[in-house]
């Protein structure tokens, strides 16, 4: 049976409060900002590629949309026969939806572009998005809009 003493409930005794340290530590060393990947030059280059390169694709997304708005316009209801002697019905809708399915790809190339500069101007040009390593000068001179290095766009990693 147990004794009484060994029931209560003993305080453990305060410790003393740990002294502050008087010496101080070192000053955090000061990190160099990054080199920057491209020169100015290199840069200015890319951006005057770019903005032709949207031009580019601008002009041909207007001009494949208003041809797929031309196949429209120019018929008339009742116009088209689909019977087994004409298949113009079908070419004229599959050419108006090849049109207006490349003019989307223009516009989203546009949209790319759009980022490329966006990226230029906010110093993170030439780095990968998924990474964050540098892309490879070749690959930006072949597709100044890319944002990923080859390996991740092909799905390789």
């Amino acid at each position: 049976m147990p004794t009484t003493k060994s029931l209560t409930n003993k305080v453990p005794a305060k410790k003393p409060a740990a002294k502050k340290s008087t010496t101080k530590k070192p000053a955090a060393k000061r990190v160099p900002a990054a080199k920057p990947l491209f020169d100015a030059k290199y840069l200015e280059k890319q951006r005057k590629q770019l903005l032709a390169e949207r031009g580019r694709y601008i002009t041909s997304a207007t001009r494949l949309k208003a041809e797929a708005d031309s196949l429209v316009e120019e018929r008339e209801p009742g116009d088209v026969q689909f019977d087994e002697e004409s298949g113009e019905g079908d070419t004229l809708a599959v050419e108006r939806e090849r049109d207006l399915a490349l003019s989307a790809q223009a516009r989203a190339a546009v949209e790319q572009i759009d980022a490329a500069l966006k990226r230029i101007d906010n110093g993170t040009y030439g780095v990968c998005m998924v990474s964050g390593k540098p892309i490879p000068r070749q690959r930006l001179n072949a597709i100044p809009w890319a944002a990923e290095r080859v390996e991740h766009k092909a799905g390789g990693f």
